[in-house]
């Protein structure tokens, strides 16, 4: 059973939320609501400000504020950490309807990458034994190094670039955050990323097999990718992208 109390508190933060549309209960001082008004508004604002510059570049000042506007009304977040309110942003962004850019929800999770990297929970893969052959060797792909897909050229997009239309190939990346904290992203051909998608299948398979899977996958022929193919395994292994599975992680 709800109290009063409980319900001047769901008004109030209703009120707060949405004050065009939602009454504010009724003897609060209008002058003490309104700093409580701009204060939390402004709050989240500058939290998703924070992530997300280029977005800031490619909206009008007043797109800004409806888009925050609307998450602020619409959306109710899983988690009270100030951390995580840019990453349920990015997540709320791809099912909403009447996004002023059509690339709004892929640009804001490309530029959501760098800080997630940045303060994930994970240590790099131990430096591969004197040895080590990828050819042969059954690999893992670093947790510090995420592949990405995007219709939209979203590394390209910027305040003097905002294409209508998605081109027709789509956009391959690899973020990796390297030893020093700093995230880099470089470009991917679709074979790259889609050899390092097949990472995360169990059980873990050497470099032979990835190829393998790739030349059955795209029909292609095996002998001839094989020379490329063990030239990007060395890199990746050189980057700390892939390593070797320890003997107790097979």
């Amino acid at each position: 059973m709800t109290t009063v109390l409980q319900q001047q508190q769901w008004a109030l933060t209703r009120h707060l939320r949405d004050p065009q549309h939602q009454p504010a209960p009724a003897g609060l001082e209008q002058r003490r609501l309104q700093v409580y008004r701009e204060l939390l508004f402004n709050n989240l604002q500058a939290l998703l400000a924070a992530t997300f510059p280029v977005l800031l570049q490619v909206l009008d000042q007043d797109e800004w504020d409806a888009l925050c506007r609307r998450y602020f009304v619409q959306y109710r977040c899983a988690s009270p950490l100030f951390t995580e309110v840019a990453g349920e942003f990015v997540q709320w962004l791809p099912d909403l309807d009447g996004l002023p850019r059509p690339f709004l929800a892929e640009l804001a999770h490309y530029e959501w990458v760098e800080q997630a990297l940045q303060g994930l929970d994970a240590t790099a893969l131990a430096a591969p034994a004197p040895g080590c052959d990828p050819w042969r060797d059954a690999l893992q792909r670093s947790p510090l190094a995420w592949p990405l897909a995007y219709r939209w050229p979203v590394q390209q997009l910027g305040r003097q670039y905002q294409p209508d239309s998605a081109p027709a190939q789509p956009t391959f990346l690899l973020a990796r955050r390297e030893p020093g904290g700093h995230v880099v992203f470089s470009q991917l051909s679709a074979l790259a990323w889609q050899l390092l998608e097949q990472f995360e299948e169990a059980p873990p398979c050497n470099g032979h097999g990835h190829l393998q899977r790739l030349a059955e996958q795209n029909q292609l022929d095996l002998p001839a990718l094989e020379a490329p193919g063990r030239a990007l395994l060395a890199q990746l292994l050189d980057a700390g992208v892939i390593g070797p599975v320890s003997p107790t992680a097979a």
